[in-house]
């Protein structure tokens, strides 16, 4: 499966590197994967890349020592701001689109990373 294998890169490339410093990554905290349902859950919207089984939400990340960093607190604090901008960073490629607290009110807790490609590239915001 791409969004597997692509999970497992991001994993591996930029995850664990960027949380090595906080005792290690042991886990995800997934907020959403294979869902049959619209864009951001609007009436009338496209399908999601969740409907297509090509996407996953992420809303935190679990230590070896229990500590867990989520999006929505993480993403600002200082023990963790740069991590989280690395493994937002590091999911552009893997990934055709990555969308986190930046992108748009909907993602302001988690990160959406799917593998559509588009014309243009891959699109990270």
């Amino acid at each position: 499966c791409k969004t597997a294998k692509a999970l497992k890169t991001w994993i591996d490339q930029s995850a664990k590197p960027a949380f090595s410093g906080q005792g290690g990554l042991r886990g995800l905290r997934v907020a959403a994967h294979y869902a049959c349902r619209t864009r951001n859950n609007q009436p009338g919207g496209k399908i999601s890349e969740h409907g297509r089984g090509r996407a996953i939400d992420i809303s935190g990340f679990q230590m070896h020592s229990g500590a867990e960093v989520s999006v929505l607190k993480g993403w600002n604090a200082p023990a963790s701001r740069k991590a989280m901008r690395r493994v937002h960073k590091g999911a552009c490629g893997p990934f055709g689109t990555v969308l986190g607290p930046k992108a748009n009110r909907f993602h302001l807790d988690h990160f959406h990373f799917d593998t559509a490609r588009y014309r243009k590239g891959t699109y990270c915001r």
